[in-house]
């Protein structure tokens, strides 16, 4: 894999699975928080902050997700890459639909904002990435944290819904964590698995979780009980693009979310919120995995189908509970 070193771009320096052919995810570098102490290092205020996606990436779209939920699309500007990833890394395409160029530097690919931060940065160049205008650096670039930050620390600034309410925190946290391994990373160990056995082992996994939370998800309507939370954003963006992507490309093909009697709704329930299929471009979703994963598809054939409808009846808001008084803004 691509990746930076002392700075400098390299195309060799970054091998995506460990000995035993198990998908490695590299840790992100960038750690800081932005608090809503306006004498913090970074304090929470419109205008000050950008924000870097990929529509094409469930990590970024969590990001840009929250955003939308929480109504901060004045407080934080965002800039979009093209959706194929080649040699040279993620590059800003104005010129393509849903595209943008970099708002805030210019420049032609994301790797400049990292060494525009850390002119030595050694690492890979991911999104989401959360800029901060006035001290001209990197704050963070992990989604759940980036999540957390503008869903806690921004509160004040948006429309007042909470991802994170009080009551529901402890649960929140643990089922973030718990959704992580075997679902969110767990299509990725499978996609890139090196071998026979790291591949059974991830799949395994990945379906023994999913049938679980289609489980759960008879009796409550989201993953926490009668509220929406960042839970339900966590396991939104890889269940929306899981029958589209990962059931044929990462060969999760043991079953697809449509064929789940609660998932399955429960999908289409959390896309038809105001605020959250606007975020979703299944065009970006497609070309990027299926284009610019040439080991995984080496004549990089985008397919037509599956001809998904995020917008057909789910019938979840009869299940006990909705959105509360405080995610008003965000309520159907």
């Amino acid at each position: 894999m691509n990746m930076l070193v002392d700075g400098e771009w390299r195309t060799d320096a970054y091998e995506s699975t460990n000995e035993d052919g198990e998908f490695d995810r590299q840790e992100t570098s960038f750690r800081d928080w932005v608090e809503t102490d306006p004498d913090a290092q970074f304090p929470a205020e419109a205008g000050r902050y950008h924000l870097y996606v990929s529509l094409a990436c469930p990590w970024a779209h969590r990001t840009l997700l929250t955003r939308s939920l929480k109504g901060l699309e004045d407080a934080i500007s965002v800039s979009v890459v093209d959706p194929f990833r080649e040699n040279d890394g993620w590059e800003f395409s104005p010129d393509r639909e849903g595209c943008t160029e970099d708002h805030v530097h210019g420049s032609d690919y994301l790797r400049e904002v990292y060494t525009a931060a850390d002119p030595e940065f050694t690492g890979r160049v991911t999104v989401p990435v959360l800029w901060d205008r006035e001290r001209e650096t990197i704050v963070n670039n992990e989604s759940e944290e980036i999540m957390r930050m503008l869903d806690t620390a921004f509160h004040g600034i948006g429309n007042g819904a909470t991802l994170y309410p009080e009551g529901y925190r402890e649960e929140i946290d643990a089922t973030i964590e718990d959704i992580y391994e075997p679902i969110n990373n767990g299509v990725y160990r499978a996609g890139f698995a090196g071998g026979q056995a790291a591949y059974d082992e991830a799949v395994t996994e990945l379906f023994d979780a999913l049938d679980r939370y289609d489980d759960l998800l008879e009796d409550r309507r989201y993953l926490c009980g009668p509220v929406v939370t960042e839970a339900d954003v966590a396991m939104f963006t890889t269940l929306v693009r899981f029958d589209a992507v990962y059931h044929t490309h990462f060969k999760c093909n043991v079953r697809r979310i449509a064929d789940y009697e609660n998932l399955g709704p429960y999908l289409r329930d959390l896309y038809q919120t105001p605020g959250v299929a606007e975020t979703v471009n299944m065009d970006h979703i497609t070309e990027h995995y299926y284009r610019s994963h040439a080991d995984l598809n080496p004549k990089r054939i985008v397919p037509k189908g599956p001809d998904l409808d995020f917008e057909a009846a789910h019938d979840r808001d009869a299940l006990p509970g909705g959105p509360p008084e405080e995610l008003d803004a965000i309520a159907r």
